[in-house]
């Protein structure tokens, strides 16, 4: 039994160090990351993670557009009938905007300074693995 996690940078965000770390932080803890890279649509995740088998999407927003875009994951996942993928997020995320991204899909927000073993566990924690 394993568990599957796409790593993705929706956007115009170019800054993929955290993104980066996170999927190596996840690859050590003994899941299993496909590392889309940057500037990808909603679409292209999606697709992605359909194509890819994944279990979750960890979304990664510097740019401030967290709110549309992060929604329009879990909503575009929905619509495949996806919506057991479970998706979470980090960035530049402002505290007041996390109720409202939980409310739109988003099981967990991770902002900076949050501990990669924490997102590590969360996820071992929040994932169900797949035979």
């Amino acid at each position: 039994m394993s568990i599957r996690v796409l790593i993705a940078k929706p956007g115009l965000d170019g800054h993929d160090r955290g993104a980066k770390i996170v999927a190596r932080a996840l690859r050590d803890g003994g899941i299993e990351v496909v590392y889309t890279g940057l500037h990808q649509t909603p679409e292209q995740i999606v697709e992605a993670a359909l194509q890819e088998d994944v279990q979750a999407v960890g979304l990664s927003v510097h740019s401030g557009a967290h709110m549309t875009l992060f929604p329009k994951v879990s909503a575009l996942l929905a619509e495949r009938g996806a919506d057991d993928v479970v998706v979470f997020g980090g960035g530049i995320i402002p505290k007041e905007d996390i109720a409202a991204l939980s409310q739109q899909g988003v099981a967990a927000v991770f902002t900076p300074g949050a501990r990669t073993t924490d997102i590590v566990d969360w996820v071992k924690a929040n994932v169900t693995p797949r035979d």
